[in-house]
């Protein structure tokens, strides 16, 4: 609801947010970005409440479970009216530029690891996208890929989650350095799982 209480609708019926993700930006952090199947990216006024714009993504395959964050480190203010973002998706890799005054975007490949699973969690510390688990087409993984955004580099760890997992979210606590892993299941069951890990365990530079 909005500030005298009326319902606030994002999208239309028509619009599949399954699988979808989002992301808080702009120049005074009061912009909406979602991305969802099967391969919109749409903006909304945190502010005024109100839809800006839908354009479609130059992608071939739909966009769904996928990843989607910030490029500003964790905590960075956007000092500018140009917010960018990343997307990751099957094999697809893209940098989101969002331009606030003209409302345009800009879309540009970027590398993609070529083993990256799907249906991940993932959580993003500082210039850093950590992947936790997924599958591949054929199999639940306990694999963790780790993404650098500065440097545009791909780094797989073997041994970091203690079981195979997908479908789990994960959050990252800036006071104990702690990454949580929570809820998902394996190839047969539903798991009430929580999972900690020190961001330590995946690369010494995330500190």
């Amino acid at each position: 609801t909005d500030n005298h209480n009326n319902q606030i609708h994002i999208g239309s019926k028509y619009d599949n947010y399954e699988g979808m993700r989002a992301v808080i930006g702009g120049s005074d952090n009061h912009l909406l970005f979602i991305t969802y199947r099967f391969n919109n990216i749409s903006v909304f006024d945190l502010n005024t409440f109100q839809f800006i714009d839908r354009v479609i993504l130059p992608t071939v395959d739909y966009v769904e479970y996928h990843c989607f964050v910030s490029k500003l480190a964790n905590g960075q203010e956007n000092k500018n009216k140009i917010h960018e973002m990343l997307l990751f998706c099957f094999e697809i890799g893209l940098l989101i530029e969002y331009d606030e005054d003209n409302n345009t975007f800009e879309f540009h490949d970027i590398t993609v690891c070529c083993d990256i699973p799907f249906h991940y969690a993932y959580v993003c510390i500082n210039d850093i996208i950590l992947f936790f688990g997924g599958r591949d087409h054929a199999n639940v993984l306990k694999l963790v890929h780790k993404y650098s955004i500065r440097e545009n580099k791909w780094i797989k760890f073997q041994n970091v989650l203690p079981s195979p997992l997908l479908h789990c979210a994960a959050i990252f606590s800036e006071e104990s350095n702690d990454i949580h892993i929570i809820g998902g299941q394996n190839s047969k069951d539903i798991l009430s799982t929580h999972i900690k890990i020190k961001a330590l365990e995946c690369d010494i530079s995330l500190l």
